[in-house]
């Protein structure tokens, strides 16, 4: 049976150990990418989805989810942020969305801020042809998944230039991200 002094130094070393390993912990936490609109792997909103008059594929108000993310690596300076349907153009994939240059101070954006031109991010070239958010318009039947990809890069915010294609960003990125997180929201057009 322990002495009260002996639980004591105990309850002090368990403390100790506590309080030095709660620095550490936190730096274990994962580098995150949330949507208060729709869990990983849920459905994505009518508002959500694209709105192009002349398509009837685009039954909705083009309203960007919103985003928030957490935990990004040290030495970050700045974010890019993807939306692919990997089913789209008939399954060579159709890029929904191209962002970058965000910088390191943003941590989200609020539901249908990026549908429209912001000074929190550079925008690249998406199906349109334009540099914001272009909700889905897929064509009826089955389920498409947009996959909404967050690179965290170490370079500034300011060095690329707009309008790069999908494909342009990753190869600008290449040696420079420095992690990534993801959400899948699914929609389908009945």
């Amino acid at each position: 049976m322990k002495s009260a002094a002996a639980r004591i130094i105990s309850a002090g070393a368990i403390a100790l150990l506590a309080a030095l390993a709660g620095p550490a912990a936190r730096a274990a936490e994962p580098f995150t990418l949330t949507s208060p609109d729709f869990a990983d792997g849920g459905e994505l909103a009518v508002k959500n989805a694209g709105n192009v008059p002349v398509n009837p594929n685009c039954p909705g108000q083009n309203v960007s989810p919103a985003f928030a993310w957490s935990n990004p690596p040290a030495g970050t300076q700045s974010f890019a942020l993807l939306m692919v349907d990997p089913e789209g153009d008939f399954g060579l994939g159709g890029v929904h969305w191209v962002a970058y240059g965000i910088p390191p101070t943003v941590s989200g954006f609020a539901a249908g801020e990026v549908s429209q031109p912001s000074d929190k991010f550079v925008g690249g070239k998406n199906v349109r042809g334009t540099g914001t958010y272009a909700g889905p318009c897929p064509p009826p039947g089955g389920w498409h998944h947009y996959t909404f990809t967050l690179i965290a890069t170490d370079l500034d915010p300011k060095v690329l230039p707009p309008g790069l294609t999908r494909d342009e960003l990753i190869a600008a990125l290449a040696g420079h991200a420095k992690a990534a997180a993801g959400l899948i929201g699914r929609f389908r057009h009945q």
